[in-house]
């Protein structure tokens, strides 16, 4: 992600756990910050960091971190996998301190550098819109599939953060596939015999 971000024009400072990682990410035209002290003082008001950590403690912990150093205006973008109710959570913790938080539910894997990254947003929409160029460079081109007629980027207005919600009910949908709901094998309905 730092290197499409970085590819399509944008200053990443980039951290890692892994120290080489940073050393890499550096030599390709970043600015490595070897703690998140650094990471944050590298980076301008209003800043804005993207958190790509495993869901759970992790996530907590650096969340956590991060907004015992930021400052109110900034803005914690959270693309891992977590519950949604955690970034609901955090949110509203976060709010308080008057920093705000972003949950992006992110897919794409390796291949996201050359495609792009299936990007599920939630957040305060003035936010949200304010990091639009960020969510455009990390996003799939149109490229040569036509548009589904009546189908574009839509997002409740108003909402906590819901990204990772929305997810889930996508998945949801091609886990059901077409047709109606099917039953486990070996059970019978109520009304069936």
């Amino acid at each position: 992600m730092a290197r499409r971000l970085m590819r399509g024009g944008h200053g990443v400072v980039a951290h890692a756990t892994d120290p080489e990682a940073v050393r890499q990410l550096a030599r390709e035209g970043a600015l490595g910050a070897m703690s998140l002290d650094e990471l944050v003082e590298r980076l301008a008001p209003p800043r804005a960091v993207w958190v790509m950590v495993p869901a759970g403690a992790p996530t907590e912990q650096v969340v956590t971190d991060l907004g015992k150093r930021m400052a109110p205006g900034d803005v914690i973008i959270d693309g891992g996998n977590s519950y949604y109710k955690d970034d609901v959570r955090r949110a509203g913790t976060l709010r308080g301190h008057g920093i705000h938080y972003v949950d992006v539910g992110t897919s794409g894997g390796i291949w996201g550098l050359e495609r792009g990254y299936c990007l599920m947003i939630g957040g305060e929409p003035d936010v949200v819109a304010r990091l639009d160029p960020v969510f455009r460079t990390l996003a799939p081109g149109l490229g040569t599939v036509p548009r589904t007629p009546g189908r574009a980027w839509r997002r409740p207005g108003g909402a906590p953060p819901s990204g990772r919600r929305v997810g889930r009910c996508g998945r949801a949908a091609e886990t059901a596939g077409p047709g109606p709901p099917r039953r486990p094998a070996g059970r019978r309905s109520a009304t069936r015999p």
